[in-house]
């Protein structure tokens, strides 16, 4: 009998009184589980905390100022900013992908398009608010050509860049690269030879994407879309260097809170608005993990 291999002597995989094995193997995931704690957790019950407080200390009425009409429509205007970029990219996004899934797997136009992606999806910010303005802003050359041509894009003044109607056409930029990048996976699941058996059925293309293929990917496509959406609601980067006055979304509502040029700030009245943006990704999520779980059971 060796002493390196007996687990009475080492202590390793020692089974308590009750017969189970004391493992170890969660003492890696502790870093990240501090990591989250710290800086995703503690920020999020100091913000809970501070939506209940003002300077005399318990408070409600900064959750009864959210019924003010300003917040109502920042509210409102983030879920339609969201809801239509989230939407419109998933659809485009899916067409791409399907593109990409049905070529060759390590042929060039899939590494461009994939690698194109990944960048994109991480493109936003003021980076890519600067880039929309020099393309296409008042001031670019590009309007500047086409308005002495005869066509202006912004007719009468009406810059819409600058609302939420360019807020569309800008998220949509790293809305289909995200989409392109969690939605592939599910594609690829799709296994040849089920199109092979619809066909050796009688089945036609309707029939594989009615019966088959629709029903497989649905859960991944509405939880893809669930992540878009969940993105245009929390940037806020991008909104902020294109509209400079007024909040028509939530984030930039939540910024003018804190820092307000007119001395109208209230820290407690943000972190209410910050409490409604937390629930909202939180039901998101949930509903993404659940539809997730389902994808994965048959991608394994």
């Amino acid at each position: 009998m060796t002493v390196a291999g007996n687990p009475a002597i080492t202590g390793v995989g020692r089974p308590n009184a009750g017969g189970r094995r004391f493992s170890l193997n969660w003492v890696g995931a502790v870093p990240f589980l501090a990591y989250v704690a710290i800086f995703l957790f503690l920020p999020t019950a100091i913000i809970i905390g501070g939506a209940f407080a003002n300077d005399s200390g318990f408070t409600l009425q900064n959750f009864a100022n959210l019924s003010r009409p300003d917040v109502v429509s920042s509210i409102y205007g983030s879920v339609i900013l969201s809801a239509i970029t989230a939407i419109g990219g998933a659809i485009l996004g899916a067409l791409l992908t399907y593109a990409i899934a049905t070529g060759n797997p390590r042929g060039t136009f899939r590494r461009v398009v994939t690698s194109a992606c990944g960048v994109l999806a991480q493109f936003g910010g003021v980076t890519l608010a600067f880039a929309f303005i020099a393309a296409i802003g008042p001031a670019s050359a590009l309007y500047l050509y086409l308005s002495t041509h005869g066509l202006d894009f912004y007719p009468g003044g009406d810059v819409w860049l600058y609302d939420l109607r360019g807020l569309v056409l800008v998220y949509m930029y790293f809305q289909i690269p995200l989409m392109v990048l969690i939605f592939l996976p599910a594609v690829d699941g799709i296994k040849t030879p089920w199109r092979e058996a619809t066909e050796s059925l009688g089945g036609n293309t309707w029939h594989y994407w009615r019966y088959i293929a629709g029903p497989l990917l649905a859960p991944a496509f509405l939880g893809s879309t669930l992540l878009l959406f969940a993105n245009a609601l929390s940037a806020y980067a991008t909104a902020a260097a294109l509209i400079n006055q007024g909040g028509p979304i939530l984030p930039l509502q939540i910024s003018n809170a804190i820092s307000s040029e007119v001395g109208l700030h209230e820290p407690g009245f943000a972190k209410a608005q910050a409490v409604v943006l937390i629930v909202i990704v939180a039901l998101v999520s949930v509903l993404y993990a659940v539809l997730q779980r389902r994808t994965a059971r048959w991608l394994q």
